[in-house]
């Protein structure tokens, strides 16, 4: 029996994949934002990201550029937070599109919204109670 993981070191078992257009732009959001790790980075062609991985705290986002036959697809992350409020204005500030102020909700979160460059709507929250 092989003592060789079925996934990479420190990789969780679920990772969002993401296809966005403007994925160079995107990957340096998320390293601004959420101060992500970037983990991999395979180009494709006509400077094109084919593949990227992420870190954000204790989770990997993968992502890829939109080309002819794998067009963007409108995606929505949820990411919980230390600072809601710190993180919403860093995004904002960044060039990301506000959907929500950030707010207190009825279960005990904080929770705001913005989109980034690629088009992937980010709900972040921070717990409250």
């Amino acid at each position: 029996m092989s003592s060789m993981s079925f996934k990479p070191a420190g990789y969780p078992s679920l990772s969002p994949y993401l296809t966005v257009v403007k994925a160079a732009a995107t990957l340096e959001f998320l390293k601004h934002v959420f101060g992500a790790e970037q983990l991999r980075l395979i180009p494709g062609e006509g400077g094109k990201i084919a593949h990227a991985e992420l870190r954000i705290d204790d989770s990997v986002v993968m992502l890829t550029e939109a080309v002819e036959g794998w067009p963007a697809v409108p995606s929505h992350v949820h990411l919980y937070v230390e600072d809601v409020d710190a993180v919403f204005a860093r995004a904002i500030a960044a060039g990301g599109k506000a959907v929500q102020e950030p707010s207190a909700k009825d279960d005990g979160d904080k929770r705001g919204g913005f989109m980034d460059p690629g088009g992937t709507t980010w709900w972040i929250s921070t717990q409250m109670e």
